[in-house]
């Protein structure tokens, strides 16, 4: 209750200052300038699409912040946070290995003003927010909690090799994250002497990686620094408010959603103001079936408005109350020409869900790649499989795959097989006859742009040939831990399933021949 009385009185103070008609003071809080500034980019659209009135903004993070302190998930972890005095108990707790699955579930679901800011905290939220890039938490959560165990500091992932980096990164995809993770924090280590920037800017400027939404989101929640963050959350829920309906991709849309953010952050609680705009662009203002009815800021939504006023009207045609007083929507006077109004009309079944609106996508691009899962009898007795490196650019850079090659266009199984013991005796500097190849089966792996159908081939060797640059031969429990991708996780289980067919059908073959052997 006392930081939910400190926000309302410093919000009265804000009111009071905005509305009386004193001369400019020689100096002004810095979070005041900025949202004079933003305010002035947004009136430049449309005052439609803003608050020009400075106590609506203050209702506005009051009502929030309220709804964020009440209604938000009581963990264990996030008492823990508040109540130890101890910083380093409150950051790693005296059992590390329990407190880093605490830690990775606090860093990623927890009001983040909460959590002491220091270098660890920092680390923390680099590394979270990082991997929850276009990555739903859920997935994360593990991630997270191995990444912070082993590397608990950014000189300990500084230290790793981009080899380790990959392997960990394993599975989560979006694979130049991990990359520009460990090359961000090699070069903290080499190029800042170990300190981590302290601005938002000099973030953008100086870690790999690290772009306009994860500096406002390290800023607010790790540094303290009032500025707005706009994730896809956010952008749902800002357009919703404000009715901004063109695409929310546009550069003009981006600018306007991020001066409408740093306009509305809460100077004393930054980190959980820009944390429950995300929360409830999470839990409440869904992309579909959006609860409205529990939203603590619907007096203040301008689409949920218009949802309203349009139901009234359509129910008293209806009734054919044509004469009835009704209200009035009140729309952008300036729609023709404002950048930030939608372009299509209003569809009344979509409701809120006409705000945002987005361009359709594009298909992804469709490709066939050859690719053969070559074995051979290891030293042990365990089964080998060889892996080439990707190069260290592009589509899966740096990771371990099977012989591949790109189909430029449908050919034959004669002439698969053909290209694929080419490449195979490239890489082994040995010859390989075609008819050691068996046609395995297809595999499609979909990435965020790209539908990949691996057409699959098998080949066992007696001889694993010379083994050349950027190839290996791992045995299958090593395979499972290499920085391999989840497309060629899916060829082995199709590989694997293929194998115990075939092993079935000869034990069957050979009971069959038993058979006959003894009634002949």
């Amino acid at each position: 209750m006392s930081r939910l009385r400190s926000a309302m009185n410093k919000g009265t103070r804000v009111a009071l200052e905005a509305t009386e008609a004193t001369p400019p003071r020689k100096k002004r809080p810095k979070t005041a300038v900025k949202r004079e500034e933003t305010t002035d980019a947004l009136t430049a659209s449309s005052s439609y699409h803003t608050f020009s009135d400075p106590a609506d903004v203050v209702r506005l993070c009051s009502h929030l912040l309220s709804w964020y302190d009440k209604e938000k998930r009581e963990l264990p972890w996030r008492t823990l946070a508040v109540t130890e005095s101890d910083l380093n108990i409150r950051t790693y707790a005296g059992k590390k290995q329990l407190l880093f699955h605490k830690c990775a579930y606090f860093i990623l679901t927890a009001p983040r003003a909460l959590l002491p800011r220091c270098f660890s905290l920092f680390l923390s939220v680099w590394v979270s927010e990082i991997m929850l890039q276009q990555t739903q938490v859920a997935t994360v959560i593990d991630y997270f909690n191995k990444w912070m165990k082993r590397w608990p500091t950014v000189q300990d992932l500084a230290a790793a090799t981009l080899e380790e980096v990959n392997q960990m990164w394993a599975g989560l995809g979006y694979y130049s994250r991990g990359k520009r993770l460990h090359e961000g924090a090699q070069k903290v280590v080499s190029q800042l002497k170990g300190q981590m920037p302290r601005t938002v800017d000099s973030l953008l400027k100086q870690l790999p990686g690290v772009g306009r939404y994860t500096a406002a989101a390290i800023g607010s929640i790790a540094l303290g620094q009032v500025t707005g963050a706009v994730d896809g959350n956010v952008i749902r829920v800002l357009c919703r408010l404000r009715a901004i309906g063109a695409d929310s991709t546009s550069p003009a849309v981006t600018e306007a959603l991020w001066s409408l953010a740093n306009m509305l952050v809460d100077p004393e609680r930054p980190g959980d103001f820009n944390q429950v705009m995300m929360e409830l662009g999470a839990r409440v203002c869904t992309p579909k079936a959006p609860q409205c009815s529990q939203c603590p800021v619907q007096s203040h939504c301008r689409s949920y408005r218009k949802v309203h006023v349009k139901q009234e009207q359509n129910s008293a045609k209806l009734l054919g109350k044509l004469n009835r007083n009704l209200p009035d929507i009140e729309d952008c006077m300036n729609s023709a020409t404002c950048s930030l109004c939608p372009s299509e009309p209003w569809d009344d079944e979509l409701g809120v869900q006409n705000f945002p609106r987005k361009p359709a996508k594009k298909p992804p691009r469709v490709e066939r790649t050859l690719t053969c899962v070559v074995t051979r009898a290891g030293n042990e007795g365990e089964e080998e499989y060889l892996l080439i490196q990707r190069p260290n650019k592009g589509l899966l850079a740096g990771l371990w795959e099977f012989p591949s090659l790109l189909l430029e266009e449908e050919n034959s199984e004669m002439k698969h097989k053909r290209v694929l013991c080419g490449e195979v005796s490239r890489k082994l500097g040995t010859n390989v006859t075609e008819s050691l190849l068996q046609y395995v089966g297809e595999v499609v792996h979909i990435f965020s742009h790209i539908h990949q159908t691996y057409v699959v081939y098998s080949l066992r060797l007696k001889d694993g040939g010379s083994q050349t640059e950027n190839t290996q031969w791992l045995s299958r429990s090593a395979l499972q831990e290499a920085a391999v991708s989840t497309g060629l996780k899916k060829i082995v289980k199709l590989h694997d399933s293929v194998d115990n067919v075939k092993e079935k059908t000869s034990k069957v073959s050979s009971s069959v021949f038993s058979i006959m052997e003894l009634i002949l």
